[in-house]
């Protein structure tokens, strides 16, 4: 995952954290820190998420549907109310409940030195950030269309993609979108 949190921290000249920093008055080390662990645990979700054809197919639609960039292109949008409710909605998909997004708030916080209460507020945030990734990644045509893996392990292109033969090609689709934008 470090090649996601390389991403995303590369994005729109390294302001994001400093970005992000600010908006939650925190110092850039701990809201790097926090991010990088908050990255992790995404990534994770989204690799289980898109274990199935449909979980798969759900985020390539949501990739192509949103418009996730954004986010990665104007830091400064991640203040507005909208990457609040998006990053909710895609943390809703990733990590299914708000006890599991208390959770890796209360430990994340703990990790780093922030409240968790702030890691909570920072948590969507992080998704929005994840999803523009990944977006900005489809629009390149480094990731495949909606179409293009309806079904996980079972397409020529999911079996070329599955570069560590597990059987999921989240985790190849994320690693390919961190090499990509290094």
């Amino acid at each position: 995952m470090s090649g996601l949190l390389d991403a995303i921290l590369s994005a729109s000249n390294g302001n994001v954290v400093d970005q992000l920093a600010k908006q939650f008055n925190t110092n850039p080390t701990q809201t790097r820190d926090a991010l990088s662990q908050l990255t992790q645990v995404l990534g994770r979700g989204i690799s289980s998420n898109t274990s199935s054809a449909d979980g798969l197919g759900g985020l390539l639609e949501a990739l192509q549907r949103g418009n996730h960039a954004k986010y990665l292109d104007q830091p400064d949008v991640l203040t507005q109310p909208e990457a609040r409710m998006d990053g909710n909605a895609i943390l809703g998909h990733v990590l299914g409940s708000k006890d599991v997004s208390r959770n890796v708030a209360s430990r994340v916080g703990g990790n780093t030195g922030i409240d968790p209460a702030i890691i909570k507020q920072m948590l969507p945030v992080a998704a929005t950030l994840v999803m523009g990734m990944l977006s900005k990644q489809q629009q390149r045509g480094a990731l495949p269309q909606r179409g293009d893996a309806a079904a996980p392990g079972a397409s020529p292109l999911s079996a070329m993609l599955d570069s560590n033969r597990d059987g999921s090609i989240a985790d190849d689709l994320l690693n390919l979108a961190g090499r990509f934008l290094r």
